[in-house]
């Protein structure tokens, strides 16, 4: 592991991975391992990596049948049969980098050997294992989002009906503004009537009750004070009597003056009794204003019920704030994990941008290396081109040549015709030399 990027497979081990995971059907049963290592079967072969192919890329059977239309090809019947293997190739070569391995070649495909394909395969195997893995992760992280999400919404919605709750409590409709705008005006009046009534005659009371008392407390000394000078007269009598003789007629002045002085008394007496009687009167009188003062006091207890109700309705409100508080505290929680998911994701998309990027810049580079093939093989077919025009060319020359050749064996034949037809002449119409005839004999012979 220190020195590999990843961990290598037996084959029994990516023989068994294969049938479970990547082959389906009589595919997965009729895999064996003699056709993939030691003498592999490249059908079979073939296969495999087309079926990695279609779970990771996408890539359908029909792709690799299937002709660039980016380029001007002369014969794409030549092509037929090595367009599958071109194709598997290509694409193979795409998939390999990102499973850390960039030393496939075309050899690989039509002429694979074991420890190779053992090596390919353990890094598919593992890239596939990392992509299942990873793939579970952002299920995980995009289910907690889509549950914050939800959460997000409900509360949204609970702090939409909390705040709706609010605007009924706190707006009148507007048929009663009118009627709760009266009565809002006579309760502060009868109130502030009752509070001026109550303070005037609770007041005037007050200062009746402590008039009457300081009356009665004089009233109360005066006859003290009366009742000890009593008191001491008495005393005083009795001592006088006990130290001198009386006279019948001091006697009869001091009777007289006592009696005068009882009569000041009875007098002053039956004043307190009136007084009394008065202020018992008054008395009398104050259970009416106590009736008056319960009136008030039920009024101002109806006032009171309507204070705790009025209470009541603005700790309502408070409550209601108080969840309102609560879910806004609660609905920047899911905002902040909504912010921490977001960021979490753009971290996911960056790297995935960033794969995209180099997935994209190896692409570049096969297309460029794709666009030299093709340069190179458009070069080739030109050249091929050219070597078909020179043979055309050299075939019509043949041609040519042999018809002139064709022309000149008849011009021949008919000068040997009528060279024959000389001879026969001169042979028959002119006199006999011997010397002669070998020449001509000679001459026919070389004509034919």
């Amino acid at each position: 592991m220190e020195t590999m990027t990843f961990p290598r497979y037996s084959p029994d081990d990516i023989i068994s991975y294969l049938r479970s995971h990547i082959l389906e059907g009589a595919e997965a049963r009729n895999l064996v391992k003699s056709d993939v290592f030691g003498n592999p079967k490249l059908e079979v072969l073939h296969m495999i990596y087309l079926r990695i192919l279609q779970k990771m890329c996408g890539i359908r059977v029909e792709h690799a049948y299937m002709m660039p239309l980016n380029v001007d090809i002369m014969y794409p019947q030549i092509h037929e049969g090595f367009l599958p293997v071109c194709n598997l190739y290509i694409h193979m070569e795409r998939l390999l980098p990102m499973c850390r391995i960039n030393d496939f070649q075309i050899a690989d495909v039509l002429s694979p050997k074991t420890k190779r394909t053992v090596r390919f395969l353990s890094g598919i195997l593992n890239f596939v294992n990392f992509s299942e893995f990873r793939r579970e992760a952002y299920l995980e992280l995009q289910q907690s989002y889509k549950l914050a999400m939800e959460k997000k919404q409900h509360l949204e919605a609970v702090n939409r009906e909390a705040t709706l709750k609010l605007e009924k409590l706190n707006t009148i409709p507007a048929e009663h503004e009118a009627e709760i705008k009266q009565l809002t005006e006579s309760i502060r009046e009868l109130e502030q009537q009752l509070r001026q009534d109550y303070r005037r005659k609770q007041t005037a009371l007050q200062e009746e009750t402590f008039q009457k008392k300081a009356d009665i407390a004089e009233r109360n000394q005066k006859l003290n004070e009366c009742k000890v000078s009593l008191a001491a007269l008495k005393e005083e009598k009795e001592q006088l009597k006990s130290k001198i003789v009386e006279s019948p007629e001091e006697g009869k002045s001091y009777n007289e003056m006592m009696k005068e002085k009882i009569k000041k008394l009875k007098k002053e007496k039956q004043e307190a009794t009136e007084e009394y009687e008065r202020y018992r009167d008054l008395v009398d009188v104050l259970p009416s204003c106590q009736a008056e003062l319960q009136l008030y006091q039920k009024k101002m207890e109806i006032q009171g019920e309507n204070v705790e109700r009025l209470a009541g309705v603005l700790s309502e409100i408070r409550n209601l704030e108080d969840q309102l508080e609560s879910s806004q505290v609660e609905l920047k929680k899911a905002n902040a994990d909504e912010m921490s998911l977001k960021r979490v994701v753009t971290a996911k998309r960056e790297k995935l941008a960033t794969a995209e990027i180099q997935l994209q810049k190896k692409r570049e580079d096969i297309e460029l290396h794709k666009c030299a093939v093709l340069e190179h093989f458009n070069k080739v077919q030109e050249k091929r081109g050219a070597v078909c025009d020179k043979v055309m060319a050299i075939r019509k020359e043949i041609k040519q040549k042999k018809d002139q050749i064709e022309q000149l064996e008849e011009k021949a034949e008919e000068k040997a015709k009528k060279a024959k037809v000389r001879c026969f002449f001169f042979f028959f119409f002119t006199p006999p030399k011997s010397s002669y005839i070998p020449v001509v004999v000679s001459s026919v012979s070389a004509a034919f």
